[in-house]
C-alpha cells in the first residue's frame, strides 16, 4: 500500500512539473513571437543620461527567431541570440552576444511588452541583472523603449 501511495505522489509531482513547464514554454513562445520583427527606438538612456535625438532616430532592432540585431545610425551595434523567462517578475532576457563591441560575452536584462511597445533594461556584461527599469550614473545599465515599425 505504501508503494502505491508513493508511486501516486511521484506521478502527481511529475504531472505538476510537466504542466508548469508546458505553461512556461507557451509563455516563452508567446513573448518570443511578440518580439519578432522590426522596432524603432522611442527613447533611451545609459548611466542616467538620456540618448540624443540623433542617436534615437536611426536606431533599429530586428528580431528573427531567437536572434536580435541592433543598428544605430545604420551601423551594427549588437547582434545576439536571446533567451526569455517570462515567469520571473520582471521578465528576464539573456543575450549571448555574437556581434558588436561585446561579442563573445553574455548580457543580462529585463523586459516588458505592452502591445506594440517593448521596454528593456540591460546591464553591461559582467554586471548583475537589473531589477527595475531605471539607470543611474555609472551603474552600467541601458534602458531603452522601442515601438514596432508598421509594415
Amino acid at each position: 500500500m505504501k508503494t502505491i501511495r508513493n508511486s501516486l505522489l511521484i506521478g502527481l509531482a511529475a504531472l505538476v512539473v510537466a504542466t508548469a513547464w508546458a505553461e512556461d514554454t507557451e509563455a516563452v513562445k508567446k513573448d518570443k513571437a511578440q518580439l519578432q520583427g522590426a522596432w524603432a527606438m522611442v527613447s533611451g538612456e545609459r548611466d542616467g543620461q538620456a540618448f540624443s535625438t540623433d542617436f534615437i532616430k536611426d536606431s533599429k532592432r530586428v528580431a528573427k527567431a531567437d536572434e536580435t540585431t541592433v543598428t544605430i545610425q545604420g551601423q551594427l551595434f549588437m547582434k545576439a541570440r536571446f533567451t526569455l523567462d517570462p515567469s520571473k517578475s520582471p521578465k528576464t532576457i539573456d543575450y549571448s552576444i555574437t556581434g558588436g563591441a561585446y561579442a563573445g560575452n553574455s548580457q543580462l536584462g529585463i523586459y516588458e511588452l505592452d502591445g506594440d511597445k517593448v521596454r528593456f533594461c540591460f546591464s553591461i556584461p559582467g554586471k548583475e541583472r537589473p531589477t527595475d527599469f531605471a539607470t543611474k550614473p555609472n551603474d552600467g545599465r541601458t534602458l531603452s523603449i522601442w515601438k514596432r515599425e508598421k509594415k
